[in-house]
């Protein structure tokens, strides 16, 4: 009896976790699924707006424009490179958003449904748009690319 108990107190809790695993459908790696991707999503999206109010976001400038112009590109790029690999669902519930942020801060971040925010602080460095597309597409696209831009804070690899 006591074997019997402890094995499922074992054997539970792992085929949970397994049938809580995805594979990412760009990289074939498994990971952890916690939080649904619609949740991710609406959390992100009430994170971003919340960065928002508190900040001054700056629009209307050639600094501006010119976070639009450059996220716009990414943007495109990474549509057309989905299609291009027949997964373009991935970016289904996307609303993309670029925003300038007044901040000297030397920093920019990207978070699940194509929000992007950069702060004034880096434009000095990155100097121009080439500049400026270096920072955000690693940040975009390479380094959130995990089942498209879902935080690894919600999702673990096994």
């Amino acid at each position: 009896m006591i074997r019997k108990t402890l094995f499922l107190a074992l054997t539970l809790p792992i085929a949970a976790l397994l049938f809580a695993c995805s594979t990412v459908p760009l990289t074939g790696r498994r990971q952890l699924d916690l939080v649904p991707s619609d949740q991710i999503m609406a959390m992100s999206a009430q994170q971003y707006d919340q960065v928002l109010d508190e900040h001054t976001v700056i629009r209307g400038t050639d600094d501006a424009r010119m976070v639009d112009r450059v996220g716009n590109r990414i943007r495109s790029a990474v549509e057309r490179y989905l299609a291009s690999q027949k997964q373009s669902q991935l970016l289904q519930g996307y609303n993309w958003e670029f925003n300038l942020i007044k901040d000297d801060s030397a920093n920019a971040w990207a978070m699940p449904g194509g929000k992007v925010a950069v702060y004034t602080g880096i434009l000095p460095i990155t100097q121009n748009e080439n500049g400026l597309a270096t920072v955000l597409g690693p940040i975009h696209f390479l380094s959130k690319s995990e089942k498209v831009w879902l935080p690894n804070l919600y999702r673990r690899p096994l």
